[in-house]
């Protein structure tokens, strides 16, 4: 094996990245190195590419970012046990401490030291990736690498839709990126019903009709509420789930509520929103939740276990596929929001 690979690299704290030769990252015993064949950009992954305000105030580069994929493992550290070369595998790139209160207490998902493999150290887009072995997932080879790419953000769609009960239940997506999409597909997979989803972008809202939402809204020129009412016996969704970080998005999803619902909050903020906690929270009794990536690994068990019952059809979500040298296509087109998922191979 050659000791050098291609990685994208954030290379200066300035817009864009480049493309450079670094070495195959050496591995510790506790560690797996996998060769990466697909990785998917993310939104964060946006974020670092145009070295916005929180990109400006989190990374340090140079950094080799990315942190979706799924590859095939080419090493394993001398301590590693159950997990051996050529098996096809992903990875949650949130590494634990496996020592604080949250990690002891089955929280590790929001473990206070967390370091993100893409963000805070080297991450996927590359041919290798170093990762350590308690963050490996074995994947069934009946997931497609296209699957298998995408499954750190589908998570985040399958904790957000599965943190209440959903069947027969109905449900507001507000905001289809690309997690929200997912989020629609799950929610149907889970049987709910009806699905209502907002988005504000014509070419996303036409990819909710494609994963079958029941209704699909425009926030600016739709009545949303009236929709709502006239579908829900009056009294608004069992649960809003809030995807665009938007203020006017998470107001909706608390209006949108019936009494006595939950709202959960997955899209981030740039900054503070005021929120009417008497009218909109306390009067209405509702539970209110806070999501942060994927329960470790009770998430990661549940949507493969969705995708091995092929009951999550996201093939619309896949719109552009190119090789990782192409890099700053799949950002442009992003960036002009006509793409959902676009998927690198290195």
């Amino acid at each position: 094996m050659s000791t050098t690979m291609r990685a994208l690299v954030k290379a200066s704290s300035a817009p864009g990245a480049e493309l450079q030769t670094l070495p195959i990252p050496a591995i510790g015993p506790g560690d797996v190195l996998v060769r990466v064949h697909t990785a998917s950009i993310c939104g964060t992954d946006l974020h670092i590419y145009d070295w916005d305000a929180w990109a400006q105030s989190r990374i340090h580069p140079p950094l080799t970012f990315g942190h979706e994929f799924c590859g095939h493992i080419a090493q394993v550290g001398a301590e590693v046990k159950g997990l051996a070369p050529g098996a096809y595998v992903s990875a949650d790139m949130h590494v634990f401490c496996g020592h604080c209160f949250q990690c002891r207490s089955g929280e590790a998902h929001i473990c206070q030291s967390v370091q993100i493999l893409g963000v805070d150290a080297p991450g996927c887009f590359a041919e290798f990736v170093r990762i350590p072995a308690a963050n490996i997932v074995p994947l069934d080879a009946a997931i497609s690498t296209d699957y298998g790419a995408i499954l750190d953000p589908l998570g985040n769609a399958v904790h957000t839709v599965l943190a209440g009960p959903v069947a027969g239940r109905s449900v507001a997506v507000v905001g289809c990126g690309p997690i929200g999409l997912m989020a629609v597909a799950v929610a149907r997979a889970c049987g709910a019903g009806p699905v209502f989803a907002l988005e504000i972008n014509p070419f996303r809202r036409g990819l909710a009709e494609k994963l079958q939402a029941d209704f699909v809204l425009d926030p600016a020129h739709d009545d949303v509420a009236a929709v709502v009412r006239a579908h829900t016996q009056g009294g608004g969704v069992d649960a809003a789930l809030e995807f665009s970080g938007h203020p006017d998005g998470i107001r909706s999803a608390f209006h949108l509520a019936r009494p006595g619902g939950r709202v959960s909050l997955l899209g981030i903020p740039s900054r503070p929103v005021e929120v009417d906690l008497t009218q909109d929270i306390i009067f209405k009794g509702l539970t209110v939740q806070g999501i942060n990536g994927r329960r470790l690994f009770d998430t990661w068990h549940q949507m493969i276990g969705l995708l091995s019952q092929q009951r999550l059809p996201l093939e619309p979500l896949f719109t552009d596929r190119m090789p990782l040298k192409d890099f700053k296509m799949g950002f442009d087109r992003l960036r002009q929001g006509v793409a959902a998922k676009v998927l690198l191979t290195p």
